[in-house]
């Protein structure tokens, strides 16, 4: 039996490091034995189906296989389709972020203690928003990032 997984890859085309074509990628996650494998644009997401499996240990694969094949260190996290339909449905924001290009979803390896974040959270974001989820943060930044500094202080995007 098979199931559907997407592997995320933390930090690759940004700028001129760590660049990775999505030609390289499809056929490298294919040869480590998964099949039906499609990239999405230039982002490092990976859609694939494997068997029923443990995804910390997919992502090991995938990144010892980015770091022999093509040089680049890339944080990988995978997600079933299931793991991911409930961090899109546990959402907390949906009902404020009207654009989803300016809602960031940032995804956590394994279970998240919220503990060191509650700081950020007892902030006034407005017009941002901050919210925890149990596998994922979420951000709506309303103006966008290219346009002014996010938050308090103006930290979470700010201009480089």
């Amino acid at each position: 039996m098979s199931d559907r997984y997407v592997a995320l890859l933390r930090g690759i085309n940004v700028g001129r490091a760590n660049r990775v074509a999505m030609a390289d990628l499809r056929p490298l996650v294919a040869d480590l034995g998964y099949t039906g494998v499609r990239t999405l644009l230039n982002s490092g997401n990976v859609l694939f189906d494997a068997p029923v499996t443990d995804t910390a240990e997919v992502a090991a694969r995938v990144e010892e296989a980015l770091h022999t094949r093509l040089h680049v260190s890339a944080q990988v996290i995978v997600l079933s389709a299931a793991e991911l339909a409930a961090v899109v449905d546990e959402n907390p924001l949906l009902g404020i972020s009207s654009d989803p290009s300016r809602l960031m979803v940032s995804f956590c390896r394994g279970p998240m203690d919220p503990r060191p974040l509650e700081p950020l959270m007892q902030q006034d974001w407005s017009p941002e928003a901050l919210a925890l989820g149990k596998g994922a943060t979420y951000l709506w930044v309303p103006r966008g990032c290219d346009q002014e500094p996010v938050g308090p202080g103006g930290g979470a995007c700010a201009r480089r």
